[in-house]
Parts: structure tokens; sequence; C-alpha cells
């Protein structure tokens, strides 16, 4: 499953602000949301963590 380019850039610029998972909104993402988390980690959005 692929998201759509704009979207996957706002989650990028989203997920660089926080240290935690967030999805596109900068909600955090629940360990027990395991789409989301997949989508997450498939997509590479779990590369952009503020370290």
């Amino acid at each position: 499953m692929t998201i759509d380019s704009s979207v996957k850039k706002n989650w990028i610029d989203v997920q660089k602000k926080h240290d935690v998972p967030v999805n596109a909104i900068g909600v955090k993402i629940s360990p027990k949301d395991e789409k989301t988390l997949k989508v997450w980690k498939e997509e590479g959005i779990d590369q952009f963590v503020k370290k």
C-alpha cells in the first residue's frame, strides 16, 4: 500500500518535529495500532524521527 506523495511529504515534515512515531497530523501512534505502524515503516517515515 502506498500513500500519496503530498501526504508522505507532509508526514515526513511532521515526523521530523517529534521523537516518537506520529501520524501525518502529529498525533502519537499507539503501539497497538499495528496497521499505522506498518505503513509508517514501509513508507520510510521511521527514518525521520527526531533524535
